[in-house]
């Protein structure tokens, strides 16, 4: 069976004062349908905290077959054993942290609304693109708007795959998967969707391959 054309990319909720339910939670929501990687995402965490989420959720994820990415921090990846990781365009530079992730490892880029930046990241070596913020979002302050065409762009040129990250939620989500997204990134659309982030899992993977569809 091929791959979807579009998969679900899970971030962590902001904060997760009690791991081992939130590892309750990531399990069944891993178990009702397709999702392709966990961003671990635990913004002015501590080394210890972060560690700690690591190591309490990797085993879930990479049991399921998806992979683990750790927001901000090649150093700790690559230390805790992290599938990848993932830089923003204020973070630590995408060579320095392909040096520190190795070669075998994930490394994706933010790149906001800027075709130019993601042109950078992938002829540097990046594993995948981010673009965003496509609608609004209370996880992030995010400074730019992205709009649906620019991933119709970036499929019609390049080959490296492309994250739309941003406010997405289940019914947003058929139209850039139409659009062109690889992924997409969501958090809070999961972890506080009305039905449950297990109901959330179903809905976004029928919207993802409705849009994909359609391209």
């Amino acid at each position: 069976m091929a791959e979807p054309l579009c998969r679900l990319y899970l971030i962590t909720p902001p904060r997760l004062d009690d791991l081992a339910a939130f590892g309750r939670t990531l399990a069944h929501a891993l178990d009702a349908g397709d999702v392709a990687a966990l961003q671990i995402r635990l913004k002015d965490a501590s080394d210890e905290v972060i560690a700690a989420a690591v190591d309490a959720l990797s085993p879930i994820a990479q049991a399921r077959g998806v992979a683990v990415i750790l927001n901000d921090r090649p150093d700790l990846a690559a230390k805790l054993g992290c599938d990848g990781v993932h830089v923003g365009q204020e973070d630590m530079p995408l060579k320095e942290a392909r040096r520190l992730m190795g070669p075998d490892r994930m490394v994706g880029v933010t790149c906001h609304d800027s075709l130019h930046l993601a042109m950078e990241a992938a002829e540097e070596g990046a594993d995948y693109v981010a673009f965003g913020a496509f609608f609004p979002t209370t996880t992030k302050d995010a400074s730019t708007r992205a709009d649906p065409e620019l991933l119709t762009g970036w499929q019609a040129d390049m080959v490296v795959p492309c994250v739309a990250i941003g406010g997405i939620t289940v019914e947003t989500a058929r139209g850039l998967a139409r659009a062109g997204a690889d992924f997409l990134a969501v958090s809070a659309g999961v972890w506080a969707y009305a039905d449950g982030p297990a109901a959330a899992v179903k809905a976004f993977n029928a919207e993802m391959l409705a849009g994909a569809a359609e391209r």
